[in-house]
């Protein structure tokens, strides 16, 4: 079966992000001319379930999904997830612009293999007309996006597992680009014009995608995350794993653990954070940015947008997609405010289900 990477959605879809230490959960609404969140869950994962966004513990995720789906209270069973940016080729080609959409799938799959290095019977591919070709009117630029299939199948196979069936398979990248469009109102000059640096600081990678009037125009993953934190607290304070994720995130660790744990670590991901923009901008025509949004698990940590700011000089806000929406009555508002930043991609996936692609 081929799971179209950018295809058209029916309502109702869950947005389910399969992160490194969690699966989170989000349905989107409408209510009037605004979105409204129906339902959510964040539910932890075993330790190594998911090694750097690859599935190493199927059984595991699907059994994570089926509590978050049981947390959320959705009866919704179609949902959207994405992949990994690393783990997928993009390209822009091409193609004539009075070409129908099947005859532009025909001639992708002709030529595909000039633009993926591998045998087209192990990867799912899909497209997506971008527009107009700059550089010729009858022409238009079409985005081609190739994964292995064994990347799809394993979300896939968690999925069912979790009771769940994969509608949507997307691209991580794709899913932030969707959600940072809801962050206009939290920009300098509501974005219009202007480059802003979405810093994704998760478990175990941080992804920098920056962005040139909400179209993203650089992507770079490397690894660096919160579990280095919880690493830390294990080792420092003789807790487990499970222990010590939820000590980091409810508190009641020692007087030292601020000063000498997790100030220490706010450093490295400001050192992080600097380092990722000196590659974009060594790699780019651009020497500087007019904003951060910090999104990501790491996010939440009181006071680091305060830090970045003062230690690059650059305006630094945390992501809240859900800030403009309403929320349904079993959606407790100080819960889902706290965990804002990290649930950008489940959002972006959830808002495939009002997609016009």
């Amino acid at each position: 079966m081929n799971f179209q990477l950018f295809n058209k959605s029916t309502p109702p879809l869950i947005g389910l992000d399969i992160s490194s230490t969690s699966v989170k959960l989000l349905e989107l609404g409408q209510s009037g001319n605004r979105y409204r969140v129906e339902s959510y869950a964040v539910v932890p994962l075993p330790e190594n379930a998911v090694e750097e966004k690859n599935i190493a513990d199927v059984e595991a995720v699907g059994g994570a999904i089926k509590r978050a789906v049981t947390r959320a209270g959705t009866r919704t069973k179609q949902a959207a997830v994405a992949v990994a940016g690393s783990a997928v080729i993009t390209k822009i080609i091409a193609m004539p612009a009075n070409m129908t959409d099947d005859e532009m799938a025909d001639q992708i799959q002709l030529e595909a293999d000039q633009y993926i290095p591998y045998p087209m019977e192990e990867v799912n591919l899909d497209f997506e007309v971008l527009g107009p070709s700059e550089q010729n009117e009858e022409m238009v630029d079409v985005l081609l996006a190739a994964s292995r299939s064994e990347n799809v199948d394993i979300r896939v196979a968690a999925l069912e597992i979790g009771g769940l069936t994969a509608k949507i398979v997307d691209v991580e990248a794709f899913a932030m680009e969707a959600a940072f469009s809801l962050l206009g109102h939290q920009l300098p000059d509501n974005g219009v014009g202007k480059t802003i640096a979405v810093v994704d600081i998760g478990a175990t990678m941080t992804t920098l995608s920056v962005s040139h009037d909400f179209k993203v125009i650089y992507t770079r993953e490397q690894v660096f995350g919160g579990k280095q934190l919880t690493d830390e607290i294990m080792r420092r304070y003789g807790l487990s794993y499970d222990e010590a994720g939820l000590a980091k995130k409810q508190g009641g660790l020692p007087d030292n653990y601020e000063p000498e744990v997790l100030q220490p670590f706010k450093e490295a991901m400001i050192q992080q954070v600097s380092r990722s923009l000196q590659f974009f901008f060594s790699s780019s025509q651009h020497n500087s940015v007019d904003h951060i949004v910090l999104a990501g698990g790491c996010a939440a940590i009181p006071g680091v947008d305060a830090m970045i700011e003062d230690k690059l000089g650059i305006t630094t806000s945390v992501a809240n997609p859900f800030a403009n929406m309403s929320l349904t009555s079993r959606i407790k508002p100080e819960g889902i405010r706290a965990d804002a930043s990290s649930l950008m991609i489940a959002c972006g996936l959830a808002l495939r289900r009002f997609s016009e692609r």
